[in-house]
């Protein structure tokens, strides 16, 4: 008899869902779908609102990614304007925005997912957490912490806050960086590199021990790719155009512009879920699956453009069998990749002689009633789309945010790692834990996908077909 499993709320990850896996009669998983439960309204709001506002609002949508909606609305801002932002200005935002990626990266990674792969997809889950990580390793612990302190002071030390800076504005950003949080930067980088490495090195190693399975059955499917990319095919984290490749590599389309977005990505909804599921246009709904984020930015680029990183590029595309990764469980391994090119790219840019102007904003007035903004935020491309009004009034706002555009993604990872663990009525907790595993992959952001204004938790459930429950089980 047909029976649902249900989990909810899903943990460790950033927001609120639940997980719904479908069992036919005989017991095996017939589908499964990853529902967001969370309320959307973030953009009906914003209506009414001045344009110059937008940067420090939208960043109020998450506590995690506030620099993602920063930049992307201040660029948003740019376009309204009709302005081009001083070089200052611009090397400034993508300091923040490695810096961003560093933290972010670093908490998914050592917060959120080394438990499992360290602590075990069995051990017991009031200890698998970060706190059992820091007594089972407590210098892979601290350095992790002190890795994203790193990014959140690099945050800080630019925008005086590390949480919700409202600095980066249309046609620039507010104040430059000074000598000493310069000097603070330098004296950090050696440190949040060697971690990185350390960590590079643990991964791989588990990588050829225990993980292997994992990588088979944790989102192995063929998909587009989308991200941003360099004119010259780079990896890119702010500027450049949009690049779609398949799961051979081919690229499927090439110098794309955020401004007609429209004509290559559609918004589909199902009555399950708050969260859309975005997908590409030409390939219709659902073929048009897509994935974005730390895998699609490397399957996407032809190198990164750094020594260190595009030396660990490679390894990674060996590691994944070819010139494109497959598999949703080497986002962790991409996140770590990314990580280094950040360093790097900050390296860079503290040596750069722009990066302690003081001409680091343009100003103007509106001059366009309609802007498209994109950047790469951790989870992958963010997109802010306004239509202001003669007074810069906000008629209109659109988001498509990253965690949205994995939606498809997501539901395909879940349905095919429960079909792997679930076979019958049990439901051991391990096997619970790996199908949320398999959403962590993704790193979702629950918060920014849907702008929550409230909080939903975790149950799940088995169902027959016709609806009756055969057994629920809940966690806090």
């Amino acid at each position: 008899m047909a029976k649902t499993v249900v989990i909810d709320p899903v943990t460790r990850i950033e927001g609120h869902a639940k997980i719904s896996v479908f069992l036919d009669d005989a017991g095996e998983v017939e589908d499964a779908r990853f529902h967001v439960v969370e309320f959307r309204g973030f953009e009906k709001f914003c209506e009414g609102r001045p344009m110059f506002e937008m940067a420090g609002i939208t960043a109020r949508i998450c506590g995690i990614c506030p620099v993602s909606h920063l930049l992307a609305s201040a660029k948003t801002g740019d376009k309204i304007l009709a302005v081009q932002v001083p070089p200052a200005g611009e090397k400034l935002r993508r300091m923040m925005n490695l810096a961003q990626l560093t933290q972010s990266h670093a908490l998914s990674f050592f917060h959120l997912s080394s438990p499992d792969f360290l602590l075990g997809w069995d051990s017991d889950p009031a200890k698998r957490n970060v706190f059992g990580l820091i007594a089972s390793d407590p210098d892979l612990a601290r350095a992790g912490i002190r890795l994203r302190q790193f990014g959140q002071t690099v945050i800080e030390l630019l925008g005086a806050r590390k949480i919700h800076a409202a600095w980066a504005v249309p046609g620039g950003v507010r104040s430059p960086l000074s000598q000493e949080g310069l000097e603070w930067i330098k004296e950090r980088l050696p440190e949040s590199r060697q971690t990185t490495e350390t960590a590079l090195s643990l991964f791989k190693r588990l990588l050829d021990s225990d993980l292997s399975q994992e990588v088979d059955i944790f989102g192995q499917f063929p998909s587009l790719f989308m991200s941003l990319v360099a004119p010259n095919g780079n990896w890119e984290h702010y500027g450049g155009q949009i690049r779609f490749v398949d799961s051979d590599g081919n690229i499927v389309a090439d110098g794309l512009s955020e401004d007609n977005y429209q004509d290559y990505l559609g918004e589909a909804v199902e009555n399950w879920s708050y969260l859309k599921f975005p997908y590409y246009k030409p390939l219709g709904y659902p073929d048009g699956i897509y994935r974005v984020g730390p895998l699609a930015r490397l399957n996407v680029c032809d190198r990164i453009g750094t020594p260190d990183a595009d030396r660990e590029l490679q390894e990674f595309r060996d590691r994944a069998g070819g010139r494109i990764a497959t598999s949703s469980f080497f986002y962790h391994y991409a996140r770590l990749v990314e990580i280094l090119a950040c360093i790097e790219a900050i390296e860079a840019l503290v040596d750069d002689p722009d990066i302690t102007s003081s001409r680091v904003r343009a100003d103007a007035g509106i001059n366009n009633l309609e802007g498209i903004g994109v950047s790469e935020a951790p989870r992958g491309t963010l997109f802010h789309h306004y239509k202001v009004n003669e007074n810069g009034l906000i008629q209109k706002v659109n988001l498509i945010i990253a965690t949205g555009q994995n939606n498809l993604a997501m539901n395909k990872t879940v349905t095919q790692i429960a079909k792997h663990y679930i076979h019958g009525n049990e439901i051991p907790e391990g096997m619970l834990n790996r199908v949320e595993a398999g959403i962590r992959c993704f790193d979702p952001c629950l918060s920014c996908s849907t702008h929550a204004i409230g909080q939903m938790p975790l149950h799940v459930q088995l169902l027959k077909r016709d609806g009756t429950i055969v057994d629920e089980v809940y966690r806090d």
